[in-house]
């Protein structure tokens, strides 16, 4: 698969660095297009506590292995590949996703390369997941989820799940992860799957 990623400025900056590395380490990935916008880059930097973040060091900041797969984009660029249809991408993933960014793409508006990319998406009828981080929603964030769902988006809050009983921050971002993934149409080999329980 070819996947493009998106960072924008929401927090949960765990979300997008683990993501990563299970996509450069899945073989079902080809290749990734990764896209982040000024203000992600800036939670990533605070989340992080890696140091500053930037364009040209994000990947060996976020990754362990598998740079190769990884092409980062510039979010000022509406030219390069991923603003095209006629580009092959399979899929896009927002990670996490800011309402502001929601909002913008529920109204068909492109200001930059993750709002086109993503516009591209919905209008070649391909698939674009959105991992909305922030709470409480207003009821303008739930009537652009409303809109993005209708045009074909998927909405993939940012929740972790608990039956698989977590040990660790790490491991319930990661289960639902493998949840994205899942959806993509990759078969992570550690995603926890639910066999029912006996009752009482």
């Amino acid at each position: 698969m070819n996947i493009t990623v998106a960072i924008t400025g929401a927090s949960g900056a765990i979300y997008p660095q683990r993501f990563l590395n299970h996509l450069a380490a899945d073989p079902g990935v080809s290749r990734i297009q990764l896209v982040v916008s000024a203000a992600g880059l800036r939670v990533l930097h605070e989340e992080l506590g890696q140091g500053p973040v930037t364009l040209s060091n994000i990947v060996e900041r976020l990754v362990d292995d598998g740079w190769e797969k990884i092409e980062v984009l510039n979010n000022n660029d509406i030219g390069a590949s991923i603003a095209s249809g006629s580009f092959p991408v399979d899929a896009m993933v927002v990670i996490p996703c800011s309402v502001g960014t929601l909002g913008s793409v529920a109204h068909g508006i492109s200001r930059d390369l993750i709002q086109r990319s993503a516009d591209v998406m919905l209008k070649e009828r391909r698939k674009l997941i959105l991992v909305v981080r922030d709470t409480p929603f207003s009821l303008i964030h739930l009537e652009n989820m409303r809109l993005l769902t209708l045009a074909g988006g998927t909405i993939f809050p940012a929740i972790p799940s608990f039956y698989h009983r977590p040990v660790s921050i790490d491991d319930a971002v990661d289960q639902f992860l493998f949840r994205v993934m899942t959806h993509l149409g990759l078969k992570p080999t550690r995603a926890f799957q639910w066999k029912g329980s006996k009752a009482e």
